[in-house]
């Protein structure tokens, strides 16, 4: 039996790591949003969004909700697309 590549094993644990973030309303948000863009985003984005993982939840949906506004270091279009998206 054959080991997936490399490339399939991040993205399984991106997908994952996105669905279990430990607030339900953010693996709605950012969980729907990987689960429906993720085979399409490139490498550049796949780094990117290893980074947004790295976010907290409450600042993440803080950000989602408009109640607070993305800190300029965190601003980026891949993390705009996850904030608008909807499920």
């Amino acid at each position: 039996m054959t080991s997936p590549p490399e490339a399939e094993i991040r993205r399984k644990r991106l997908l994952w790591r996105a669905t279990h973030r430990g607030i339900k309303e953010m693996d709605l948000i950012l969980g729907g949003f990987v689960a429906r863009h993720l085979a399409s985003l490139s490498d550049v984005e796949l780094a990117e969004l290893e980074r947004i993982m790295d976010i907290p939840d409450q600042d993440m949906l803080a950000w989602a909700t408009k109640q607070a506004p993305v800190p300029p270091q965190h601003s980026s279009g891949l993390l705009s697309r996850i904030l608008d998206y909807r499920p």
